[in-house]
């Protein structure tokens, strides 16, 4: 007997090519985050970030790609370089080549070349993968405004593997302090947290964002610790438990690929709070906490 697909990933999939399809037939045109997400059916802020989750690189990045890839089969072909870059919408010539260059390694006159080594970008599809062994655990919250309060650093994006910026951060503290801190924890999610805010549009690996070694509280919170308060609004907390960091890690992908587009919520701004619990070397049980908003 078949699986059952479910008609809301298949219709969100059925978007979301039609978005890709609309990028490739303005290559040479306007293309605006807004209109992408209009045929998604999504806020701008959300298409954006779940661009970035599903394909592995920034929707503006994908478009840079791909136009240089059509741009460069246009090249070979002989047209000249000041006119393919006023088709693709650069200001000049010396512009198209520098981006030529930056994803070639070769100007446009040395791809003529025989034996020159280039890159494609192909057109991205988006498939539904239907996998009856695993499951996505999950619930919604509706949270009062609460405060956090610990200490913040500015670290790059990592999307799977260790985050060595984030150990050092780590490692940094002061066990007296963190334990000063962590007895201010009182309210859900308690206990120590990673917080992840401000991360840079549109969460491509490298990308900067802030991150927190914080809690939440109710306490009056002592001078030594940085601040940050939270308005009231609705979460999803996913749950897991597996293998550090790959089964946290996973959360965000199965929260874009699975989650977002069966359910009637968008990612909202704001704060994305993890907490972790240790249950021997390698494993750990962990909460993602993401901040939702209803989708129209």
């Amino acid at each position: 007997m078949l699986p059952s697909v479910d008609l809301g990933l298949e219709e969100a999939m059925r978007e979301w090519n039609e978005a890709i399809d609309y990028i490739e037939k303005h290559l040479t045109g306007e293309l605006s985050g807004e209109a992408l997400a209009a045929i998604t059916m999504t806020s701008e802020y959300h298409f954006r970030r779940m661009f970035a989750t599903l394909a592995g690189m920034p929707v503006s990045e994908y478009i840079r790609r791909r136009r240089l890839s059509v741009a460069t089969g246009q090249i070979l072909d002989g047209r000249g370089v000041l006119e393919v870059a006023v088709d693709f919408g650069y200001g000049s010539s010396e512009t198209f080549s520098r981006a030529f260059k930056a994803l070639h390694g070769v100007a446009p006159s040395q791809a003529r070349r025989p034996g020159a080594r280039l890159r494609s970008q192909p057109q991205l599809r988006f498939h539904l993968h239907v996998e009856g062994s695993t499951h996505v655990d999950y619930r919604i919250v509706e949270s009062e405004s609460f405060r956090l309060a610990g200490f913040s650093t500015r670290v790059p994006l990592v999307h799977t593997g260790a985050n060595t910026a984030i150990e050092d951060f780590e490692k940094s503290l002061d066990k007296q302090t963190t334990d000063r801190l962590h007895s201010l924890s009182h309210g859900e999610p308690s206990g120590p947290l990673a917080v992840s805010i401000n991360i840079d549009d549109p969460r491509a690996e490298g990308t900067m964002l802030d991150y927190w070694h914080a809690v939440v509280t109710t306490d009056p919170v002592p001078e030594e610790f940085e601040t940050m308060d939270v308005p009231a609004g609705t979460w999803v907390v996913f749950e897991t438990q597996g293998t550090f960091p790959e089964a946290l890690q996973q959360l965000w992908a199965d929260a874009a690929t699975e989650w977002f587009p069966a359910n009637p919520y968008l990612w909202a701004r704001g704060p994305e709070l993890l907490k972790v619990e240790y249950l021997d070397a390698d494993t750990c049980r962990g909460e993602l906490w993401l901040p939702i908003e209803r989708a129209n």
